[in-house]
């Protein structure tokens, strides 16, 4: 690009952002109400949404009332409503095709939504339900999935015709004028049995693939074909409906409830990125109660590296355990929640369930209107540019053909090492393996593979340019040592990149390592930091046993004992044993061309993730980190309870800090399924301290919130901060 075009780029980008902070100017009508909102809510009933409701109880619904939820939206600064349309059992609008909520009669809430939305420049989206087992679904026997045996399974088969009956359901919905769909759900189930054997699919399978459909996992190319036969079944499925509706009026959005990323695997039907690239903008759900406080952050990531240059809708409730359970969390466990989201740069819709009649709990309206109107206030900090140091790559293939039945195999690692990037406050993004590039590697100082078991050829080609090119590799576990199909290789397929030869891998999981202080050199100074020499410590989880060839050696992998009870088979080795004797090198350093392989023979990140957990294994990855990358383009120090976000917006020379403290109480063990501990609720603001390091001195620091105090001495800065969400502006 040419010095003469660096002037309208940047005011080009500056006016597309003030559109994006500002949804309601006049100059901005044009612009789609998902790419100028920041807020909104999705509203909905409780009482149907396990199916089979009585269709006799007026009691249910009997308060549902659109222009109460609109005006109750407004009061709470929202810019967008998600409202119900239909679930497994009813409409919630005059429909010919569905029964309406017993507890309506005349009154038609999407239609009393429309009318009053107008008046506020409220854009009105309709929640529709696809897959929910119900009043529909037990009329209409002709469109459910079957199991291998003919037997009916509770759920829709989208090789069924019910796709002609869901392009009705739309057409009905779209006659009221609304502005988009989100689309709730698009899975395959989340068990067994793990497809459609009903005759439609059978005869399907058959003509594509020429064989008759595997009944169950066998873990094989048949079984390859019949995850691909899944995972295109909901692709085309969905692309008909948002087809449809485009056809219908282009202006409409549609987004679909998106379950491609960690904990959810090939069960659930869905790739990252082919089931999250089907709509105008990719949908999904965080939750603390349902998948940790610490993956917030990490699915806001996960789903823009699924569809990168989009926006990215996040869900979030304001129950504390789940969507329908009737309960208000406190303003600050909310506004936690949301302002993470945020600062990563999603757009968040909170969802609320009104009571069984329909009631409106004002509390909860009081409090997300308090969080509203603080996002309001800090909204031209949000939406820019994210600063990476460290690429999360996450392979699909290894998700699904080393996970298999126990995913959790693989999500360990991943997990793990976004927990351990998270406490050591490293900017971190994700990559996905469906649509990783020679050019998005290289947005990553460092790319992290954790146990990335199956590697294709066509990745191996871009990890070589990368490393060739000037980039850092991070390898951990067993990485390359299985075939396309989970089976064991005799040698890595990463072998060139990790210089050396992989002998065998460790059948334990309780593994050790030990650094010792004879012939220590700087390498492994550094990559033993805040570590004793000559002390085993243990890193649970895979391990292999490697002979470097190119490659340089560090420190000790050792195995664990056995008893003779444990080697006889009469005892198990769930719980760790002490170290045994060392079988090969801890960590190889590898140098190609410009770039650097460094490999774990063990898996700080899983450890890092387990019950078995010590601060030493998280010290490894950062050790690694800081060794490959030692002088970033920003250092945060914070305690480890503290997320940190940074971004860029290079228009104005400005990085952002967000500061994100979360600091919940113990729990106590809790009746039933043990070691599951429910996360505290936060209810006050944390007061900590951080300290900020650049290469140069800093120019100008300071903080968006008044209380925070800053002192500044040269390139480094401390600030005392006592609140849920700081920002800290630093220009350069």
């Amino acid at each position: 690009m040419n010095s003469s075009a660096m002037p309208t780029v940047l005011f080009l980008a500056t006016f597309l952002t003030i559109f994006r902070f500002f949804p309601f100017c006049d100059a901005a009508e044009d612009i789609p109400w998902y790419k100028r909102s920041m807020v909104g809510m999705e509203v909905g009933p409780t009482g149907a949404q396990f199916g089979h409701s009585d269709p006799q109880d007026t009691r249910y619904c009997a308060r549902f009332n659109g222009r109460a939820i609109v005006r109750q939206c407004i009061d709470a600064k929202c810019e967008y409503l998600v409202l119900w349309a239909r679930d497994g059992d009813f409409a919630y609008y005059n429909s010919k095709l569905l029964p309406k909520a017993p507890g309506l009669g005349e009154r038609d809430p999407l239609g009393e939504a429309i009318k009053e939305s107008k008046k506020h420049n409220l854009p009105i989206i309709a929640y529709c339900v696809v897959q929910q087992g119900g009043i529909y679904l037990d009329e209409h026997p002709e469109f459910e999935m079957r199991d291998p045996q003919g037997n009916r399974i509770g759920r829709f088969c989208y090789n069924s015709g019910y796709l002609e009956i869901m392009k009705q359901i739309l057409d009905e919905q779209l006659a009221y004028g609304i502005q988009g769909f989100h689309i709730d759900m698009l899975d395959q189930g989340f068990g067994p049995p793990y497809g459609c054997w009903c005759q439609s699919c059978q005869k399907q399978f058959q003509a594509e693939y020429n064989h008759p459909m595997p009944k169950g996992p066998t873990w094989d190319l048949e079984w390859d074909h019949m995850l691909a036969f899944r995972y295109n079944t909901s692709d085309r499925f969905a692309k008909a409906l948002l087809a449809h509706v485009k056809n219908r009026n282009p202006a409409v959005t549609v987004d679909f409830n998106y379950h491609g990323n960690p904990p959810f695997s090939w069960e659930v039907g869905q790739r990252p990125v082919q089931h999250a690239d089907n709509a105008d903008f990719v949908t999904g759900e965080t939750g603390v109660w349902g998948f940790s406080a610490l993956t917030v952050g990490l699915h806001v990531e996960f789903y823009r590296a699924s569809t990168p240059g989009l926006p990215v809708q996040i869900a979030m409730q304001r129950g504390v355990r789940m969507y329908h359970d009737q309960t208000t969390r406190p303003l600050n466990d909310i506004r936690w929640e949301l302002l993470t989201l945020l600062s990563h740069g999603a757009f968040v819709t909170i969802v609320d369930k009104t009571g069984f009649d329909g009631w409106l709990d004002p509390v909860a309206y009081e409090r997300i209107a308090k969080a509203f109107r603080e996002v309001q206030e800090k909204r031209t900090h949000f939406g820019h540019t994210p600063v990476y140091e460290a690429g999360l790559y996450f392979s699909s293939r290894t998700r699904d053909w080393f996970g298999r039945a126990n995913p959790e195999k693989y999500f360990q690692s991943f997990q793990g090492a976004h927990k351990a990037l998270v406490y050591e406050h490293i900017p971190w993004g994700v990559l996905l393996d469906e649509n990783a590039t020679l050019e998005s590697l290289k947005n990553f100082p460092i790319v992290l593979l954790p146990n990335t078991t199956i590697v294709s050829d066509r990745e191996i080609s871009l990890l070589c340019s990368y490393v060739e090119q000037g980039g850092n590799l991070i390898l951990t576990g067993m990485p390359g040592a299985l075939d396309p199909y989970g089976s064991p290789l005799k040698e890595s397929s990463l072998r060139e990149l990790i210089g050396a030869r992989l002998t065998h891998t460790l059948d334990s999981l309780d593994n050790w390592i030990r650094f010792a202080a004879s012939g220590d050199s700087q390498e492994q100074i550094k990559l033993r930091d805040k570590i004793p020499v000559d002390w085993p410590f243990l890193v649970k989880g895979p391990a292999a046993v490697y002979e470097p060839v190119e490659a340089k050696a560090f420190g000790q992998l050792m195995k664990p004992f056995r008893t003779t009870r444990q080697q006889q088979g009469k005892e198990g080795t769930e719980w760790p044993m002490s170290a045994d004797t060392p079988v090969g090198p801890a960590i190889l350093l590898n140098r190609i061309g410009k770039g650097v392989v460094l490999t774990f023979a063990c898996s700080p990140d899983w450890a890092t993730a387990s019950e078995h957990y010590i601060v030493e294994t998280r010290c490894l990855l950062a050790n690694a980190i800081r060794f490959l990358h030692p002088e970033p383009r920003i250092r945060i120090e914070a305690p480890t309870t503290v997320q940190t976000v940074v971004t860029d917006d290079p228009a104005a020379k400005t990085l952002r800090i967000h500061l994100l403290g979360y600091n919940s109480p113990p729990q106590t063990t809790p009746g039933q399924n043990r070691p599951f501990i429910l996360p505290g609720l936060i209810e006050d603001a944390p007061m900590y301290r951080i300290r900020v390091a650049l290469p140069k001195p800093i120019r100008y620091i300071d903080a968006v919130g008044s209380s925070s105090q800053i002192r500044r001495k040269g390139r480094f800065a401390e600030v005392l901060i006592h609140d849920i969400h700081e920002i800290l502006i630093v220009k350069y």
